[in-house]
């Protein structure tokens, strides 16, 4: 049997291979009948030594192949012709694997993975097709996204309120591993009740992140008494003094990597690659930041940010009082020439 799993969810892509397994037999047959290989090295000797070798003590035996359909995935034109003889060559071995791929043994269960979306152009994929199981796993947004979060809390036993769903879209976005934990989390915190707004921004750990962006807002727009107000809030709610000031700092300094590739044309998605951030929350709030506010402001605070850090260490402040300085002193425009 062949399948073909692709798409960014790498959750449910990792679900659906979980499942692939299970059909195999119990875990230990499975882990001692398994075989991983890089798609972007093998080749087709590799593959038939491997497929070729009887299963022990099981059925099935099962090929892993990471990465394979992107390896001859079109690449972008160029106004640089490749060789022609390069070309033949590449067509010849993605024709000469997918032969293969399609007349491997009946004892090998083999799995091609790639951890984005293969287009339909993709040489390799219009040759398997036909003959393959594919699934297709692209990142859950809007009413689907949605339609997960509500089916995972009723799995687990619980209710939640359409409020709530639409503040764990917000806070979280369509990372299903951390969408999976904060639900999880918040069915337990919630033990038999209906799930709500208020505690999501209690249990969920992206809305400390959110305090704390809009804490960065207040900052950059002087607005002494909501920051302090936003540094007390987070302070009540167990966020250490010393973790708040290396999100101020890592935030400012992610708002100014974000300019930067912006400036080199860099689209959301390289933008979200490039500083790893997790959820589209954090995407959306860090470039809304970015357009708002001057390069010369965002460096003026890094660096007091640096200095406030040097205070704690050199136990000149303790943190919590270096912070709620910080703060009084970033919010008077006339200290910083802004």
């Amino acid at each position: 049997m062949l399948y073909v799993l692709h798409g960014e969810d790498d959750f449910s892509l990792r679900q659906a291979l979980e499942e692939i397994k299970r059909g195999i037999g119990d875990e230990v047959t499975s882990a001692t009948n398994t075989t991983v290989l890089d798609g972007q090295q093998v080749t087709v000797d590799q593959l038939q030594a491997i497929c070729a070798a009887m299963p022990f003590l099981a059925e099935k035996r099962l090929v892993i192949i990471n990465g394979l359909l992107e390896r001859f995935e079109p690449k972008a034109k160029s106004g640089r012709r490749k060789k022609n003889g390069s070309t033949s060559a590449r067509q010849d071995e993605y024709k000469r694997l997918g032969e293969y791929l399609l007349q491997v043994p009946e004892s090998t269960v083999l799995v091609l993975i790639d951890s984005r979306i293969i287009r339909g152009s993709n040489p390799l994929l219009r040759q398997l097709s036909s003959r393959a199981k594919v699934m297709s796993f692209p990142l859950l947004r809007d009413v689907k996204l949605r339609q997960w979060i509500q089916k995972r809390v009723a799995e687990k036993g619980g209710s939640i309120s359409p409020q709530a769903v639409d503040l764990l879209v917000r806070y979280v976005g369509g990372n299903l591993w951390i969408m999976a934990n904060e639900v999880d989390k918040l069915v337990l915190f919630a033990s038999g009740r209906r799930i709500e707004e208020g505690d999501v921004r209690q249990v969920v750990s992206y809305a400390q992140e959110a305090s704390v962006f809009a804490m960065v807002d207040a900052i950059l727009e002087f607005r002494a008494g909501t920051a302090e107000q936003l540094l007390q809030q987070l302070l009540q709610q167990g966020a250490a003094p010393a973790y708040l000031l290396v999100m101020l700092s890592r935030q400012v300094r992610m708002i100014v990597r974000v300019k930067e590739l912006s400036r080199q044309r860099k689209s959301e998605m390289e933008i979200q690659d490039k500083l790893e951030l997790a959820s589209e929350f954090a995407l959306r709030k860090t470039l809304e930041q970015a357009s708002r506010y001057s390069l010369a402001r965002l460096k003026e605070v890094y660096h007091r940010l640096l200095e406030a850090d040097l205070w704690i260490k050199t136990g000149k402040y303790d943190a919590e009082l270096a912070l709620n300085i910080l703060i009084a002193e970033l919010c008077q425009p006339r200290k910083l020439g802004v």
